[in-house]
């Protein structure tokens, strides 16, 4: 099988660093992988095999035709047989099946907000849908969803997947005291909800006046970003959580981390939860999306409900206070990751559905 992966950009994000998963394990298990970057390249570009194709379309606009006539080229010059659409990159991958009709589609969506959406939002999706050969969801409610609203049966759930990269360039030194550092790798957008963090954060300072924040992530300058840094600035939070932008050595921030947290009021299967697992960091997460299937509530780590700022203050300085429950729960999360979400046994699912299901 030859298999191309389409993405958007190579920015940091969670379905970018799903994009470059694929692409890079694919290497060992198929006759060809590469990835192709639709409008822009960026940071995680440094993440890519070095034996991996690799091409950047530069799309201009949301027809651009000359983009697509590329991509059609490079599908035919590489006899691709299965084009991996992730996230929004579904359309660019429509109009290629357009104007070359035997490439087969597969999306694979990563937002897990998408299944509450209202039906008249994905009106365009729904169209397009029947171009497509599979679709591979992030969580359950999304498999659902597709099979009802998008009227689509050929859905798999694949669950996310990470390794750590022994090749990074250590650059990110942490503020903060060593020992005392709380996590949370998110970009700055409303579903991740930071607001929460903020919260949390005056209530944790008051008993644990050592323990320091750190927001890693890309970030937009946009009102929700000032939003944040407004209410760090009067709540005198400057010395108690810190903003760092997009980082790329998340292995060697994690190294230097104690806790991870999550406090998402939407989610599918973040890429950040899997990363603190491998890491064996004890976590605080909220209970939306797949979250909860990974993380058990008081067993490997702390599920809390959404928008609670006093129930996740309180897990979190349970696991302040206490060395032994940390790296009980760490432990417990690395090998539940270890076990369900290693790379080879979400390939091996993969490429098995390929083959006996997408494959006639």
């Amino acid at each position: 099988m030859r298999i191309l992966q389409l993405i958007d950009s190579l920015e940091v994000g969670g379905a970018e660093r799903m994009a470059i998963n694929y692409a890079n394990a694919l290497l060992d298990h198929v006759d060809f992988s590469g990835i192709v970057a639709t409008r822009k390249e960026g940071k995680l570009k440094t993440l890519l095999d070095s034996n991996l194709f690799f091409e950047c379309l530069s799309k201009r606009g949301t027809f651009d035709f000359i983009a697509i006539f590329k991509l059609r080229s490079i599908c035919k010059r590489n006899d691709i047989d299965f084009v991996h659409a992730h996230g929004t990159s579904y359309f660019t991958a429509f109009l290629l099946k357009l104007v070359h009709f035997k490439i087969k589609i597969i999306w694979h969506e990563h937002a897990g907000a998408r299944s509450k959406e209202r039906s008249i939002h994905n009106i365009v999706l729904w169209a397009i849908a029947r171009f497509f050969s599979g679709i591979i969801v992030v969580n359950h409610d999304l498999e659902v969803w597709c099979k009802q609203k998008l009227n689509f049966n050929q859905v798999i759930y694949l669950p996310n997947f990470t390794a750590i990269n022994g090749s990074e360039l250590k650059t990110t030194q942490l503020h903060g005291v060593a020992g005392k550092r709380i996590v949370c790798l998110a970009n700055l957008r409303h579903p991740k909800n930071h607001r929460l963090l903020l919260d949390v954060a005056i209530n944790f300072r008051k008993s644990n006046p050592h323990w320091t924040f750190h927001f890693i992530g890309k970030d937009a300058n946009d009102d929700y970003s000032q939003e944040l840094k407004s209410i760090i600035g009067r709540h005198n939070l400057s010395q108690n959580v810190f903003i760092y932008d997009s980082c790329q050595d998340i292995d060697h921030i994690l190294e230097q981390t104690t806790i991870g947290v999550l406090s998402s009021s939407s989610e599918g299967l973040p890429i950040s939860l899997l990363e603190y697992g491998m890491h064996k960091k004890a976590v605080v997460v909220t209970h939306v999306g797949e979250m909860p299937l990974i993380v058990e509530d008081g067993v490997n780590g702390f599920v809390v409900p959404s928008e609670s700022v006093s129930l996740f203050s309180d897990a979190l300085d349970r696991l302040s206070k206490s060395d032994s429950l940390r790296n009980n729960f760490g432990n417990a999360l690395g090998e539940k990751i270890q076990k369900e979400h290693s790379e080879n046994a979400v390939i091996a699912k993969y490429i098995y559905w390929l083959k006996n299901e997408l494959i006639c």
